[in-house]
């Protein structure tokens, strides 16, 4: 099987795009843009992570001894195995604070947890990155 890790890395190209703007001068002067901006960060932030854990899934079935255990798997022992592969940048731990951020994001709109969720994204984006250079590494 072949894998197209384009998504994957337009959705990173959009997260870092979002996160530069949100950071710039001119969205530093003027607080509505900035909260739109951190909207986009916020809303960027929510697709890459979908198709990080979900790239790392799909990438794992495909290379996996036994890919049919890993429908069956949780989403944590599934970031652990990418983490045992070596694909992943960072352990559950890290993982589990993005997951929490994504749920954070999607379920209740609050600025505070808004802010909290634009804080991670810096730290995913990095994540983010890892992943997809790994990926692409070993489909090579």
């Amino acid at each position: 099987m072949t894998l197209d890790f384009q998504p994957l890395a337009n959705a990173i190209a959009q997260l870092e795009k979002s996160l530069a703007y949100a950071h710039s001068p001119a969205a530093l002067a003027d607080p509505g843009l900035r909260e739109q901006l951190r909207n986009s960060v916020i809303q960027c932030f929510e697709f890459t992570y979908e198709l990080s854990w979900k790239m790392l899934k799909r990438y794992l079935e495909a290379t996996e001894a036994s890919p049919a255990e890993l429908d069956l798997a949780t989403f944590q022992s599934l970031i652990r195995l990418g983490n045992e592969r070596g694909l992943l940048k960072s352990d559950w731990n890290a993982w589990k604070t993005y997951r929490q951020a994504r749920t954070d994001s999607s379920h209740t709109y609050d600025a505070a947890k808004a802010e909290a969720v634009f804080g991670v994204a810096p730290q995913f984006l990095d994540e983010a990155k890892v992943l997809l250079t790994n990926l692409q590494r070993r489909s090579a």
